[in-house]
């Protein structure tokens, strides 16, 4: 998962104190003297200390404080009452500044920590999966609608299991803590169930049945209310096949070689994950090839429902058909800054991404270790 924003300010901004005390002396030496240039002296400490650090916001004000006194100085006539004026101004403005520095190098501070959690979080609940699995090439990624989050609703994961390859992408209705507690439920229990259930359609009912458990005893996990959305793909050894269960989850892409696109649509389309209390059916496993070469993406609708200006949606097989890509996470790369263009600014919700490609006929799998269960 990477994460391109920048922390420090830019260049221009660095130099910003620096050009308005410059410009200060210009203005002042360029117009008569009723006219004052010290908003331009007081305003360099001020934006210093939002932005750099305390020595250099001593620098600044020391800085305007010279320009100040040297103006002072060669004036002719000398103006006292002005002069006197504009050096207590710049005095106590500096004084301030220096002040307000410490107050946002604390609060950034508490963020980086908030931050370091958060990453923490992250790599706990959702770690990077392999970059390799016998014959795929995996790439994730995880991109937060709010600049300082590290995770939300949205999740994935990818297991090596006795059966195949097996993969979850979901998403859960609702933010905060809340959701983050249900993405560790699920993520959980995938897992586990992923290692002992024979077919997706057992795999499906663990992870349903895992989530009324914990709605019945977590508040938070509102039984009523609360649903996963997901995707659960399986991509046996030797076969070149992907099976499918999907979830109320926009559908997976199979991207080919030649820059084809084909959409893995589940014919009966199913309820999400725990919203079995309005009703019970069997879930149904479609199969589709998956030859050496096709990559197999899968997303959270923060992409499929990322709005344009205009509000059209994003849609993924439109903007990517015909394209080829060298690899899973040039692909990422593409469609994420694609997503970036299309809405013209930050993303309304997180979007989790995951792209798979098949680069070997001959899957690995984990040998089986214990006794396999029979899902329901």
């Amino acid at each position: 998962m990477r994460n391109r924003r920048r922390d420090g300010p830019t260049a221009t901004v660095r130099r910003l104190p620096a050009l308005l005390i410059a410009g200060g002396v210009l203005f002042d030496v360029l117009t008569p003297p009723q006219y004052s240039s010290a908003p331009f002296f007081v305003s360099a400490p001020l934006v210093a200390a939002s932005v750099l650090s305390r020595r250099d916001t001593l620098l600044a004000a020391l800085a305007a404080l010279a320009a100040v006194v040297g103006l002072a100085i060669g004036r002719r006539p000398p103006e006292s009452g002005e002069t006197v004026t504009e050096l207590v101004t710049v005095v106590t403005v500096g004084a301030l500044s220096l002040g307000i520095n410490r107050v946002v190098r604390r609060g950034d501070r508490r963020l980086a920590s908030v931050r370091g959690v958060a990453e923490a979080a992250q790599r706990a609940v959702l770690p990077p999966p392999p970059a390799r699995i016998g014959g795929l090439r995996v790439a994730a990624r995880y991109v937060a609608a709010q600049a300082d989050a590290r995770i939300g609703g949205d999740l994935y994961a990818v297991q090596d299991t006795p059966y195949g390859v097996r993969v979850i992408v979901g998403d859960v209705r609702g933010k905060g803590l809340g959701a983050v507690e249900a993405v560790a439920v699920l993520i959980g229990a995938f897992r586990e169930a992923a290692e002992q259930e024979r077919t997706l359609e057992g795999l499906a009912a663990r992870l349903e049945r895992a989530l009324q458990r914990e709605g019945a005893r977590r508040a938070n996990l509102d039984q009523s209310e609360g649903f996963t959305t997901a995707v659960l793909a399986e991509i046996p050894p030797g076969a070149g096949a992907l099976r499918v269960v999907n979830r109320g989850h926009p559908p997976p892409l199979l991207l080919r070689p030649d820059g084809a696109i084909g959409e893995a649509y589940p014919r009966v389309p199913a309820l999400p994950l725990g919203m079995g209390e309005l009703g019970g059916w069997p879930d149904l496993v479609e199969e589709w090839a998956f030859p050496v070469g096709t990559t197999l993406l899968l997303v959270t609708d923060g992409v499929t429902e990322a709005r344009d200006a205009t509000g059209a949606f994003y849609d993924p097989r439109a903007r990517l058909g015909g394209r080829q890509f060298r690899s899973p996470e040039a692909l990422l790369d593409a469609l994420t800054a694609d997503v970036a263009r299309h809405t013209g600014g930050p993303a309304n919700d997180d979007m989790a991404l995951l792209a798979i490609r098949r680069v070997d006929g001959r899957l690995r799998t984990a040998p089986i270790t214990h006794r396999p269960q029979t899902g329901g």
